[in-house]
């Protein structure tokens, strides 16, 4: 179950299919977010991802979805294929870079939805891709 809604929350990510990645999550998410403070609720996670669809194109790759026996919790370790569309406020100037890097994310997962979100993956080595 908890493998499935992982799985289902990423397809939609690919898709650019947000009110899907929504349907994945609590009304209470915690987002936490890779050098960044939490957001908690679908609210927050929504204005998150206008952002990031503003400021960068991705998709990812080569995912592989883990999940705990009991259900709640799950990890996720993947490759973001993307490109930087507009500059994003303190980070380097957007020219089209195209970017390639490993990230991971944890989940915790509660009445069949995902409860918390933490994204990780290497600024300094995006920042060095990008610039």
């Amino acid at each position: 179950m908890s493998r499935d809604i992982i799985t289902q929350y990423f397809e939609a990510f690919n898709a650019k299919d947000v009110p899907g990645m929504l349907e994945c999550l609590s009304e209470d998410v915690a987002h936490h977010v890779n050098e960044g403070n939490v957001r908690i609720g679908r609210e927050a996670f929504a204005a998150f991802c206008e952002h990031m669809s503003r400021c960068y194109d991705e998709t990812l790759t080569e995912l592989v979805v883990f999940a705990a026996e009991d259900g709640a919790r799950g990890a996720a370790e993947y490759m973001v294929n993307g490109t930087y569309l507009a500059t994003d406020e303190g980070l380097p100037e957007a020219h089209r870079q195209g970017y390639r890097l490993p990230a991971g994310s944890f989940f915790s997962l509660s009445g069949g939805k995902i409860s918390r979100v933490v994204t990780y993956y290497n600024l300094s080595d995006w920042i060095r891709q990008v610039s």
